[in-house]
């Protein structure tokens, strides 16, 4: 609690922000929120994508028990309608709002602030995943629910194989791009995605990539 330790000792209630999915190609942007008990932090906090898939489980479920959490996500439709930038803003706001308690102060991994504006006191740190365990606990807690939810979205849509890359570019993502299209869950604005797919039929069900929206990713 190193990065925390000056706000928490000005009697500042703060919180951690993370975000999980700006590269990915199919699937909600998700942003984490999370306040810690200075007096019961789990141990192991670090960024989650530096731990296996079964120590995040562990580690957010044991966040759950005793961290207040919020989850802030931009759907596929709109991400592709108001941009990334416009959507990480966006994502980041509703996660705070998600907080059982508002914060007096964020600390956000990176370099932009996400909450510009908000009238919070922030503070952007560059790998603050790996230098603040609040912002570390966000990146679990966000990482953990967007995986469960492109584990979940497998199931609709079988051939693309989310629960392995859950949405990331792959060869094998790329390979079922090619064969089916994309299906409602890609980023359609997305560069990547309308290269691979602009002459490619959709399967039944399925949206044809637009021929001029905004490029991102």
């Amino acid at each position: 609690m190193d990065a925390e330790r000056p706000l928490l000792a000005d009697g500042a209630r703060v919180a951690g922000l993370d975000e999980v999915g700006r590269g990915a190609w199919a699937g909600p942007l998700t942003v984490g929120a999370v306040m810690l008990d200075a007096a019961d932090v789990p141990a192991g906090l670090r960024d989650s994508k530096r731990l296996t898939p079964a120590r995040r489980t562990v580690l957010a479920e044991r966040l759950a028990e005793g961290a207040m959490i919020g989850i802030g996500e931009v759907e596929v439709a709109e991400l592709d309608r108001i941009g990334l930038a416009a959507a990480l803003h966006l994502a980041a706001r509703r996660a705070v709002a998600a907080l059982p308690i508002r914060p007096d102060a964020v600390l956000i991994d990176g370099t932009v602030d996400l909450l510009a504006g908000s009238g919070l006191v922030t503070r952007c740190l560059v790998g603050g995943d790996d230098r603040s365990a609040s912002i570390a606990a966000a990146s679990i807690s966000a990482k953990v629910h967007r995986d469960r939810r492109m584990v979940a979205a497998a199931e609709d849509h079988p051939p693309y194989g989310f629960a392995r890359h859950k949405g990331y570019p792959s060869a094998a993502h790329r390979a079922a791009l090619a064969d089916h299209g994309p299906c409602v869950l890609h980023r359609q604005s997305w560069r990547p995605i309308r290269a691979l797919t602009a002459q490619q039929p959709s399967l039944p069900g399925t949206t044809p990539a637009p021929s001029s929206a905004a490029a991102e990713g």
